[in-house]
């Protein structure tokens, strides 16, 4: 149970850092924001009315690519911050950070992907994994075979 708290007031932390960090930013925070894990290394924080009146404005102009290209440039501006608050809150090292805006319901995405730790349940990279060799040999050649078959099952309906 103390573990469910903790993750609980981790999400509440992240959720507040990053309402304060776009209010910073820009001068204006999104109204609502929720934050969870997304698998054992990933953490989503989803930000809902978190657009300015005059990106707004520029959106209602159907200028919606001017307000995606100012939120990637403010993004990679700003990175450096959003990771520090993550790894603070989260005590682990931020691998990946990425941030994406929906102009048609003024949400934003905040995803950060941390690097595994021990017993986590996260998948090792594919260079660690047992050599799989001759049993993926096989599942590819009957895939292979399936989807030469579905394919000259196309072409000969199309030329009849």
């Amino acid at each position: 149970m103390a573990e469910i708290e903790r993750v609980r007031s981790e999400m509440m932390e992240m959720s507040n850092a990053m309402v304060r960090l776009h209010k910073e930013q820009f001068g204006r925070g999104p109204t609502k924001a929720r934050s969870d894990f997304a698998g054992p290394n990933a953490v989503l924080c989803v930000l809902e009315d978190a657009l300015l009146p005059a990106e707004q404005k520029l959106i209602a102009l159907n200028d919606e690519n001017r307000v995606r290209d100012g939120r990637i440039s403010f993004q990679v501006a700003t990175e450096p911050e959003f990771i520090a608050s993550a790894e603070k809150i989260l005590l682990r090292k931020v691998r990946s950070f990425a941030s994406a805006v929906d102009v048609k319901t003024a949400m934003v995405f905040e995803v950060f992907v941390l690097e595994p730790q021990e017993g986590d349940g996260a998948v090792p990279p594919l260079s660690d994994w047992p050599s799989q060799q001759p049993a993926l040999d096989g599942r590819k050649s009957g895939l292979a075979a399936r989807t030469r078959s579905r394919t000259r099952s196309v072409h000969a309906r199309r030329s009849h």
